[in-house]
């Protein structure tokens, strides 16, 4: 049987590995938190377009709203991957922070777990921040491309 100080000294080694982890997990809360606020606003945007086209008779007019329910479409799948992959992301970390405590007590090496875990949560997470990315240039889109018309339209007058 291990000496208490040894014992409180391991779980102190612990401790500070598993530290870094919970700050990517504060991160990662954060980005979960900014990621359902954007599907929250797409969702009410759709829906707004989904009372407009049981309002609307003409077919320039519905045919608008049907190319904007759709580029809201693929937004908000771009956000469910991001918050899929975030999601991800954070329960590997957890199960990093899990197997840090877990090894010692089991006195078995599990490094290689625990490096495979956080390589995977690290991936998940690029891809997450990759589909946020395309979410947002496609968000941006919708305003470059009215600035072009704007200007076309301002050109001709």
């Amino acid at each position: 049987m291990m000496e208490l100080p040894t014992q409180v000294a391991t779980v102190a080694q612990v401790i500070q590995l598993a530290v870094a982890p919970v700050f990517l997990l504060a991160g990662v809360g954060a980005l979960l938190n900014v990621l359902t606020s954007r599907l929250s606003r797409i969702i009410d945007a759709f829906h707004k377009l989904e009372n407009s086209l049981l309002e609307e008779t003409e077919t320039i007019d519905r045919a608008r709203s049907l190319a904007s329910i759709s580029y809201l479409s693929r937004r908000a799948r771009l956000i469910h991957w991001a918050i899929s992959l975030c999601t991800s992301c954070y329960l590997l970390v957890c199960m990093v922070v899990v197997t840090l405590f877990i090894a010692p007590e089991l006195q078995v090496d599990l490094s290689r777990a625990i490096a495979g875990l956080f390589v995977a949560a690290m991936l998940a997470l690029i891809a997450a921040l990759s589909c946020f990315l395309r979410e947002i240039n496609l968000a941006t889109s919708v305003i470059e491309n009215l600035d072009r018309s704007a200007l076309r339209i301002h050109g001709r007058n």
